[in-house]
């Protein structure tokens, strides 16, 4: 986990609780003795999700309807401190600087924007093709001021794309972020859930089959997983290569990275593969730019 990620080691429950009551009533104790919540059940990650929001992020309210995704917060915010460093690192952006950032697929959640204007003071859009995502992101981000003055959530009303319609003639992106469907069929995504449940609860019965981080038909899968996904990113950044300075998106899977570098050489981009970490769970960003006198 990126060192200056404040939630490298267990969380401080009694902390969260003062700021969410609620939570409460999930913490169980582990084999250990020590507090903890059950991961395996959703309503559980959610409350936890939502004391964080509250407690470390100052929102005033946050609101998720049951069967939308429930992102872990400390992987997010991995990803946006990793982004940050790079864009410092490489094209000599102070890390302080107020950014501008594009979240591609944000949810009824909008994590990636919440983090990014509450955090690091950037000002967000999120882009969303479901448009009762796009009203739960849009009812979060007005229950708190600081998120009304940062935070745009757009409704893509053309699944066929995923930039175009978004992007607006003359407007500028430092980033674009993205956290893509990973599996290419329900049947699949289920299989996921069903060894991540394994590894929480030491056994489960398929008959009572429990998506932990909840999700929709649209957050989990795609025709294609998630290879086909940042090959159609890639493929339409080129359009846009004018009006973002670097391009990035999550790989769940470390073998769909040779297909996507392909795509990139083909697209005549520069690459950049971050890897990351969260306890047993690895996974990578990839980042691409164009140079003018090149691409």
């Amino acid at each position: 986990m990126h060192p200056q990620n404040p939630y490298g080691e267990r969380y401080d429950l009694k902390r969260l609780v003062a700021h969410h009551a609620e939570l409460k009533k999930y913490i169980v104790l582990n084999p250990t003795g020590e507090e903890t919540i059950d991961f395996s059940v959703s309503q559980a990650v959610y409350t936890l999700n939502k004391a964080i929001l509250l407690a470390d992020f100052k929102l005033t309210d946050y609101g998720l309807p049951e069967g939308y995704l429930i992102p872990p917060i400390p992987g997010r915010l991995d990803y946006l401190l990793h982004l940050r460093d790079f864009l410092s690192e490489k094209f000599g952006m102070d890390v302080g600087a107020e950014l501008c950032g594009l979240d591609i697929g944000t949810g009824a959640n909008g994590i990636y924007c919440i983090l990014g204007a509450q955090h690091f003071n950037w000002t967000m859009v999120g882009s969303e093709s479901d448009s009762k995502a796009v009203a739960i992101a849009k009812a979060n981000i007005e229950s708190t001021k600081t998120l009304q003055d940062r935070v745009e959530v757009r409704h893509q009303g053309n699944k066929g794309y995923l930039f175009k319609d978004i992007i607006q003639p003359g407007e500028q992106f430092d980033f674009t972020i993205c956290n893509p469907p990973f599996h290419s069929t329900k049947e699949e995504a289920q299989r996921g859930s069903f060894r991540k449940l394994r590894n929480l609860e030491g056994g489960i019965n398929k008959h009572e089959l429990r998506l932990n981080f909840e999700g929709q038909a649209n957050e989990l899968w795609c025709n294609g997983g998630e290879a086909l996904f940042i090959k159609r990113l890639i493929k339409e950044s080129l359009v846009f290569k004018d009006q973002v300075r670097v391009f990035s998106s999550l790989v769940a899977k470390a073998e769909n990275l040779l297909k996507i570098e392909k795509q990139l050489k083909k697209a005549k981009a520069d690459y950049h593969i971050i890897p990351m970490a969260q306890g047993n769970k690895k996974s990578r960003i990839i980042l691409w730019w164009f140079d003018s006198k090149t691409a």
